[in-house]
């Protein structure tokens, strides 16, 4: 990296970090991806990564372009084109919905970049708003960290792709599933295009399923044959729903679009066109017109560091600064606030030799843990205390009529204990 200078981090993924950076000899401005797993043994181990088996042999306008690889140390780095915003944050910015010729002109643009993946013998596996990305007015498809080669032999990966555009196949486990997932993908970004949201917006894996029984209908077995012996491997029970008109969701979309839609969601995934017949479709002989007014080659920098960095340490510093005197111990960090850069919450309880006099003066103040606002936290309830003694966790809010309430989870006992599965499922 001694020959890059870095300007700013523009994501943090699974599988590696990706930064702004300029070429000091050259002074172009590229994307950096810094993988996370590190490669002790020779550049040749690095080369077998599915990312870059896929992109050196893609090279296509659709498709983000791979520049340069190098290992420093023990990381291993690939230099790509630096493009634009991505089409999730074109569409976040959006007041009013896409008309039916930007939608052709989007759909247009990266069903083109997939055909010719797909004919290189590779398949993407996460396809979503969030990596397509512009490069002036050309949309491209980046990440290739989940790709595989069509002619890989089963199985596969089973958690894959978001979970919004996930095909059923992969939802229900099917072991040899394969390109007809990006299709299917695709046609779940087309009608958010439509929809200005997610077509099916599961909060889990089995709802997700349902919130595809409850727009396509329940799958019959001349739909998909293979369907019922999926479910009944997984014992699960899909519910007893009737389809809804797309139309009826989407009714500024032509009667070309819907029917291409339907045909990209067909349940069979052998049923479903290629990217290829995706393209000779009737729906593309329309008008296109570029969404994108003006022509951003490079992500607008945002100084999104400084502003975390200022908002910590003035988290830290609206803690109570108490004096070496004080006959309250000083503050300190426990592991779990310290890994998610938490603030200083477990101050311990003042010793019962404090008088109520001394110990009202200090809770009064407003710039105490506890409060929020001004006002008591109203996970604790408690003037005592900015959270619970370590090792606790406080329930939620007692019902009337119930006599107790346990804590549901453990963070001092649980070594086991994910924050972002934790968060993930809204407890």
């Amino acid at each position: 990296m001694k020959n890059f200078e870095e300007i700013q981090v523009l994501g943090d993924g699974a599988f590696g970090v990706v930064t702004k950076c300029r070429d000091k000899e050259t002074g172009e401005i590229v994307a950096i991806k810094k993988m996370k797993q590190k490669f002790v043994k020779d550049f040749n181990e690095c080369l077998q990564l599915k990312e870059v088996k896929s992109l050196r042999k893609i090279k296509h306008e659709n498709v983000v372009r791979l520049l340069q690889l190098f290992r420093d140390n023990e990381y291993f780095y690939m230099v790509f084109e630096c493009c634009g915003e991505s089409l999730l944050k074109t569409m976040s910015k959006r007041t009013t919905r896409f008309s039916e010729s930007e939608i052709r002109y989007i759909m247009h643009q990266f069903v083109t970049g997939l055909a010719y993946v797909h004919k290189q013998g590779f398949f993407h596996r996460d396809i979503k708003p969030d990596n397509l990305l512009w490069c002036g007015k050309t949309l491209k498809i980046a990440d290739f960290g989940l790709a595989r080669e069509i002619r890989s032999r089963p199985p596969y990966t089973e958690y894959i792709s978001t979970r919004w555009y996930r095909a059923p196949e992969i939802i229900l486990r099917h072991k040899s599933y394969n390109s007809p997932v990006d299709i299917w993908a695709s046609a779940c970004i087309m009608a958010e295009l439509y929809m200005g949201k997610p077509l099916f917006q599961g909060t889990s894996e089995t709802d997700q399923m349902y919130k595809i029984c409850q727009i396509m209908g329940n799958p019959s077995v001349q739909q998909w044959p293979d369907c019922e012996k999926l479910i009944l491997r997984l014992g699960f029970r899909l519910p007893q729903a009737t389809a809804v008109p797309l139309k009826t969701l989407m009714p500024e979309a032509s009667d070309e679009a819907i029917d291409l839609m339907y045909k990209m969601l067909m349940y069979d995934p052998s049923k479903r066109p290629s990217a290829q017949q995706v393209l000779a479709h009737p729906f593309f002989n329309g008008p296109m017109d570029c969404p994108v007014s003006e022509e951003p080659s490079q992500p607008v920098e945002e100084p999104k560091p400084q502003v975390e960095q200022q908002k910590n340490i003035q988290l830290i510093r609206t803690q109570p600064e108490f004096k070496t005197d004080s006959f309250l111990d000083e503050p300190k960090r426990n592991t779990f606030e310290a890994k998610y850069n938490l603030p200083i919450f477990n101050a311990p309880l003042p010793k019962p030799a404090a008088t109520p006099s001394r110990l009202n003066g200090i809770l009064n103040k407003t710039d105490l843990p506890h409060r929020h606002n001004g006002k008591m936290n109203p996970l604790t309830n408690n003037l005592f205390m900015a959270r619970p003694m370590q090792g606790i966790i406080p329930s939620r809010p007692i019902p009337d009529g119930s006599k107790s309430a346990k804590p549901e989870f453990n963070f001092e006992d649980d070594d086991d204990f994910d924050i972002d599965e934790f968060l993930e499922n809204d407890y």
